[in-house]
């Protein structure tokens, strides 16, 4: 990412911690939600608002392939809240059953 896009998602990415804080999420967690959020825009190399379900959708199936169930539920549930409460949209998690 270029210096201003790496500002923008560093400042995305504090504000997401902060939300998880404030929500009482232990560090641990944090840590979990805050890496699913790396993980997915460095997959892309897009922000995570720019992502389209058909994204989404690729992103856990390629997760589905490499880690384990643990993994795609713990980057649903922190990408959920960065949906819900960092950019304030509705999340819509790709159908996608455990394998």
């Amino acid at each position: 990412m270029k210096t201003a896009d790496s500002s923008k998602f560093k400042k995305l990415y504090q504000q997401f911690q902060l939300e998880l804080k404030l929500q009482g999420k232990s560090k641990k967690t944090i840590d979990s939600y805050s890496r699913a959020l790396r993980h997915v825009t460095g997959h892309f190399d897009r922000f995570p608002e720019e992502l389209t379900p058909q994204d989404l959708k690729l992103y856990f199936s390629d997760l589905v392939d490499s880690h384990s169930w643990s993994t795609v539920k713990v980057d649903r549930w922190g990408l959920r809240l960065f949906w819900k409460h960092v950019l304030q949209k509705d999340w819509h998690w790709p159908n996608i059953v455990k394998p």
